[in-house]
């Protein structure tokens, strides 16, 4: 097996342990985050329903335009930023963080930390 494939998997085995514990309900949804090499994606979801109420991406029309020039960490930042305030939009201002079986580091903390900024709560 070679090693991307084992860290594929291992991330795959940490969100599967995450998910154990963190379920999103209709008064607590969900914030869960997915980063690719290039991209962010970030969706608030509603577990019991099984709907996803709010998301964001840097694959967004509006957000594209506001991440131009950046860096990924900084992008990220734009991201929470972004998912906080259509959040609070929706009337939701908590949410459990899923950080998909990434460290809690970089990019997944940057943009925690935009969201928290914007008044989410978490």
């Amino acid at each position: 097996m070679d090693s991307a494939k084992k860290k594929r998997l291992a991330r795959e085995r940490r969100h599967r342990r995450v998910r154990k514990k963190v379920s999103g309900t209709q008064s607590r949804p969900r914030l869960n985050v997915y980063r690719s090499l290039i991209h962010i994606y970030c969706q608030v979801i509603d577990d019991v329903a099984g709907h996803t109420l709010v998301s964001v991406s840097t694959v967004d029309g509006q957000v594209r335009l506001m991440v131009q020039g950046k860096n990924k960490t900084e992008q990220a930042r734009v991201v929470g930023q972004v998912i906080a305030r259509r959040a609070l939009d929706e009337g939701i201002k908590q949410v459990v963080f899923d950080r998909g079986g990434w460290a809690y580091h970089g990019r997944i903390k940057a943009l925690a930390d935009g969201a928290r900024e914007e008044g989410l709560e978490f």
